[in-house]
């Protein structure tokens, strides 16, 4: 890869991205050649059909994917040829936000909200609760912050999965069908919330979406048509 990168000032920098999957005896390359620029406190929707690469490009910005061909960087660090100890730190200082909200039902929402400061060694119990709570604030559930995840509606589930996203106050928030199972107030609610993360916290927002609903909170939509990339 030739491309001298020093020139761009994007805040996420993907450039001649390929990825496949092995399928059967073979391959499936799902992403052919994506170039992508986003910029600091930028909403940007990701849309396309099914298997079109949506969740893979997710992935592969937010470093849970390995890197197979093409330049990443994001805020400065370069994602291809980082060591694993590298894109470790590098994903802790993402907020990740998925359809499935993925908390523990075994314990509280706060405790929930404070299991990304687990391995921040300058964060004791106390402080870590703290930050759980002004973040749950944040997203204005903070009043059901003792209350077990299983006793929650689904748009409250998903306000605390919000809520650790934001803990550690990342730059970057990646987020994967954010509203495929809530009904239509509650995603509003949900994506409302996105709008002002990424507004009053000057946070970069990535977002995977088949809902039509939402499209108006982005500052950019791009779509994903058989692995390539189309602008709208």
């Amino acid at each position: 890869m030739q491309e001298d990168i020093t020139d761009s000032d994007a805040f996420i920098f993907v450039r001649g991205l390929y990825h496949s999957y092995a399928e059967g005896d073979g391959y499936k390359e799902v992403l052919h050649g994506i170039d992508l620029d986003l910029n600091e406190g930028e909403i940007v929707i990701i849309m396309g059909p099914s298997g079109s690469g949506k969740s893979t490009l997710l992935k592969l910005i937010g470093a849970q994917l390995t890197l197979q061909k093409g330049i990443i960087r994001v805020g400065g660090e370069r994602l291809d040829g980082a060591s694993p100890k590298r894109l470790m730190k590098i994903r802790r200082n993402m907020g990740f936000i998925f359809q499935s909200h993925h908390l523990l039902n075994s314990i509280k929402v706060v405790q929930n909200v404070q299991l990304p400061l687990a391995f921040d060694k300058s964060a004791t119990a106390r402080s870590s609760k703290e930050r759980a709570l002004e973040a749950l604030k944040t997203v204005g559930i903070c009043d059901q912050a003792e209350k077990y995840p299983s006793h929650l509606s689904g748009g409250q589930r998903q306000r605390v999965a919000i809520a650790r996203a934001l803990i550690r106050a990342p730059k970057i928030v990646l987020a994967d069908e954010p509203t495929a199972s809530l009904d239509q107030r509650s995603g509003r609610e949900i994506v409302e919330i996105i709008r002002r993360m990424a507004k009053d916290l000057g946070v970069t927002v990535v977002l995977v979406t088949h809902d039509n609903r939402i499209l108006d909170i982005a500052d950019r939509i791009v779509s994903l048509v058989d692995g390539k990339l189309e602008k709208f």
